[in-house]
């Protein structure tokens, strides 16, 4: 896992916000996609992009540089704004794409100018200017996000060009303070697909707001490569050698986008463009760019390639709870059973620490007081892990329940309903504790929060599984965050976020994006249990006084009062 020295900086933004910015192998069906937002563009409209200015005549070494920084806000054209600061020679040398360093803020960056042999500003022609800042997280030339704390410096060089200061040796990629970072690069959802080519997993990289996204986005995803943590867990339906023939995805006015390929994708079978297709299209949805298709073309000529069907998770109930004497979905006020499930539950005699319902319903693990963790459904009752200081239990979209002790990271399992018990390689190496587990809805990854070394982090990993489907071991550890305090809960909210219930000067509810930024808010009152759903602001808070909380707005609403437990789904 990485080392990564933590600062007081962060407990101070911690406590107000973390980082502002939070069966397909058979024949092709037909049909598309359904469009989202306007034309071509981003959730934002990349107009309101801020706007920096060139440079003032007679600027220093040190304002030309500071002048440079700052126009990193405006991404336009290739960042032509901030080319304007450079020699001609250094523009055309320059690569803004490499990656983003985030800041804490624009008034913190320190410039310090030296000109050369000691000489005056006015008589010198060349300075070094040291630009220091305190460095929160970064970008690299993917777009893959990582926390990132500590303090950085850039150094460059500048020279006079027809009597004014230009720089002339520069660091590429660009700097950016937190406040605007979501302002001007916005997270877009690449989707791969899991082993069985049956659903799609995102992941998450950021990129310049501007008109072309839809050719960004193609980019990275043809020919382009999961991140290495996702990588054991997913493929690219795209085959190596695939590329784009040109530099631009063009959507016509029928919200058709025009997708050349070169001469490598002549002669894929109709499956393997199939599935291109539909990688394609759903990560442009996912990415609120607006199209009706994807048309594929090698030299002007269409590709014919219909879509394959993708696993539909079925719809999301609502809250599960436990209230006078029935357990089911919460709907207008009135607890609806889960067939097969409700009736094991409420002949329990010991009370219930927590319950996880399969996506399906029919079955769901269940914690009792002892701390051991059960399997219900179908009249059934059997036991699954007796082990001491087990964590809640998580089950998966292939009715594996994963359970671990809390002080025994690497203990972890994946319990089938018939009780067979699969021991996990690689779990978390290093970690001395874990206090939660949640799975997501696809099966391809696990979410935790572990302690390594003193510090806790929320970390993500791949579901490495066998021909059969079967878990064995995880992939590579990813650090989402840190966390400075403790978290009581962890769930899904959609495909590529996660919420906590935390501890830290409060109790607080963390929203984090998985490879991205994430925001802090206050928990209701007496908060003890959270529970997700397949929206992104679906989360759902039990408190200790029976009341169940759901986000209204921008503001907690009282669902229902006297639950007796607030119960999780899969993969939420």
């Amino acid at each position: 896992m990485r080392s990564v020295r933590r600062r007081n900086l962060l407990a101070a933004a911690l406590a107000a916000t973390v980082l502002a910015l939070s069966a397909c192998t058979g024949l092709p069906t037909t049909g598309d996609v359904q469009p989202g937002l306007a034309l071509g563009t981003s959730p934002e409209d990349p107009d309101f992009l801020p706007l920096a200015s060139g440079p003032v005549e007679g600027a220093g070494p040190a304002e030309i540089v500071e002048g440079f920084v700052e126009a990193a806000i405006t991404p336009a054209d290739n960042w032509a704004t901030a080319r304007s600061f450079m020699t001609p020679e250094m523009a055309a040398e320059w690569l803004p794409s490499t990656g983003v360093s985030i800041d804490v803020s624009a008034a913190t960056r320190s410039f310090t100018s030296t000109v050369e042999d000691d000489a005056e500003v006015d008589d010198g022609d060349t300075a070094d200017v040291r630009v220091t800042f305190d460095q929160l997280a970064s970008v690299d030339g993917t777009g893959a996000y990582s926390e990132a704390f500590g303090a950085s410096t850039s150094s460059f060089v500048v020279e006079r060009t027809d009597g004014q200061w230009r720089i002339s040796e520069a660091p590429d990629g660009v700097v950016l303070d937190e406040s605007r970072f979501s302002r001007v690069y916005d997270d877009y959802a690449l989707q791969f697909f899991d082993p069985t080519w049956e659903r799609l997993v995102p992941d998450v990289r950021w990129f310049p707001r501007r008109a072309t996204i839809a050719t960004t986005i193609a980019q990275a995803l043809i020919g382009g490569a999961p991140s290495p943590w996702l990588d054991p867990a997913v493929q690219n339906a795209f085959p190596a050698g695939v590329q784009l023939a040109r530099d631009a995805v063009p959507i016509d006015s029928d919200q058709v986008a025009d997708v050349a390929l070169n001469g490598a994708a002549a002669g894929l079978d109709q499956v393997t463009l199939a599935r291109m297709r539909t990688q394609l299209q759903e990560t442009f949805l996912a990415a609120g760019v607006q199209v009706s298709q994807v048309r594929f073309s090698i030299d002007g000529r269409t590709l014919d390639a219909g879509v394959v069907k993708l696993v539909e998770d079925p719809p999301d109930g609502g809250s599960l709870v436990l209230k006078d004497g029935a357990f089911g979905n919460l709907v207008g006020g009135e607890v609806t059973p889960l067939p097969g499930v409700s009736e094991e539950i409420l002949a329990v005699t010991q009370p219930i620490i927590a319950v996880d319902v399969a996506l399906d319903g029919s079955h769901a693990a269940v914690q009792l007081g002892d701390g051991h963790v059960y399997i219900a459904g179908n009249g059934n009752f059997d036991e699954l892990d007796q082990r001491s200081s087990l964590v809640r239990p998580s089950m998966d979209p292939f009715d594996y329940t994963w359970s671990v002790p809390a002080t025994a990271p690497s203990a972890l399992q994946a319990i089938s309903v018939d009780v067979a018990q699969n021991p996990i390689a690689d779990a978390w190496p290093g970690a001395s504790e874990v206090s939660a587990i949640r799975v997501s809805a696809d099966g391809a990854r696990i979410a935790a929060v572990i302690a390594v070394g003193g510090e806790r982090w929320v970390v993500v990993s791949a579901i490495i599984r066998d021909e059969n489907g079967v878990p064995t071991a995880l992939g590579p550890t990813e650090e989402i965050t840190q966390l400075q305090g403790t978290a009581s809960g962890l769930v899904w909210l959609g495909p590529d976020r996660l919420a906590l219930l935390a501890d830290t000067d409060d109790r607080i509810v963390l929203t984090q994006i998985v490879g991205g930024t994430g925001t802090v808010e206050s928990a209701p009152v007496g908060a003890t249990t959270i529970a997700g759903s397949r929206s992104a602001s679906g989360v759902r808070i039990w408190s200790s006084d029976g009341a169940v909380f759901a986000r209204s707005g921008s503001a907690w609403s009282q669902a229902t009062t006297g639950a007796q437990l607030l119960a999780t789904r899969a993969g939420h």
